[in-house]
């Protein structure tokens, strides 16, 4: 039923073998897309490049996205080694613990700013940097949370961010539908990531989603790359602008 081969993406933001980006690039190498994957930095690097070893054929490259000049490289890199691009997975999202971890009223303008240039400006000029290469009906995807449109306790200052984050999705979706680009946003519920382990009690997050959510099951990273995987897949040609719950459920729940 999902058969990549001869799509070609890219897929900006593995930490570590953990994060939501890694398993996305595992099933979507594992269906026969041909894959570019970044990491932020030298800092990440060393929970990043072992990873080469599961997956000899896909492209690992570094790329910060907050520096214009490493974001034309990443797209330089994928025009030279892919040509045009049927997708692009945006899975980055940093806020400094301090804010983070504090009041909003309290966040500093600087680290405001800072995580709203990572976690959602970074997609639009991502977007913007890729559009030339774009093929037609390709699909951008970003990751959010449920916190962008709830208060969730602990999730702080991101949540207005990732409000920000899925309304540059609708945005995005509306103004490049003509071309037949669809653009959407994946939800996933709580899973122990790298992002996620800088949230103030996650361990709660995590107990009270499995207890109340309606499907009683665990949450993994695949059931994430699997919602990916349709996203991308031509099974999708008619959604955009979308916000897809992957949370066995639990944003019904009052």
């Amino acid at each position: 039923m999902f058969n990549l081969t001869g799509k070609k993406g890219l897929i900006v933001g593995v930490a570590n073998k953990h994060s939501l980006a890694f398993s996305c690039a595992q099933l979507l190498h594992s269906v026969g897309a041909h894959l570019i994957v970044s990491y932020a930095n030298e800092k990440a690097a060393p929970y990043v490049l072992p990873l080469k070893t599961e997956l000899p054929e896909v492209i690992f490259t570094q790329c910060d996205v907050r520096c214009d000049k490493q974001l034309m490289s990443l797209i330089e890199l994928a025009e030279a080694k892919l040509g045009r691009i049927d997708f692009i997975i945006h899975s980055v999202a940093y806020a400094p613990l301090e804010d983070l971890h504090g009041r909003i009223l309290e966040a500093h303008r600087e680290g405001f700013l800072l995580a709203m240039e990572i976690s959602c400006w970074s997609l639009i000029r991502i977007v913007k940097i890729a559009e030339p290469l774009l093929n037609p009906s390709s699909s951008l995807i970003t990751m959010s949370y449920l916190g962008s449109e709830r208060a969730v306790q602990n999730y702080n200052l991101m949540g207005p961010v990732k409000s920000a984050l899925e309304s540059s999705v609708r945005y995005l979706a509306l103004e490049l539908g003509e071309q037949g680009h669809r653009v959407n946003a994946v939800s996933p519920g709580p899973i122990k990531t790298r992002a996620a382990s800088g949230l103030n009690d996650f361990d709660t997050l995590l107990d009270k989603s499995a207890e109340r959510a309606p499907l009683k099951r665990a949450l993994s990273a695949e059931d994430v790359a699997g919602a990916v995987l349709y996203l991308v897949s031509d099974l999708s040609q008619a959604v955009t602008g979308a916000t897809l719950y992957v949370d066995n459920g639990y944003h019904v729940v009052d």
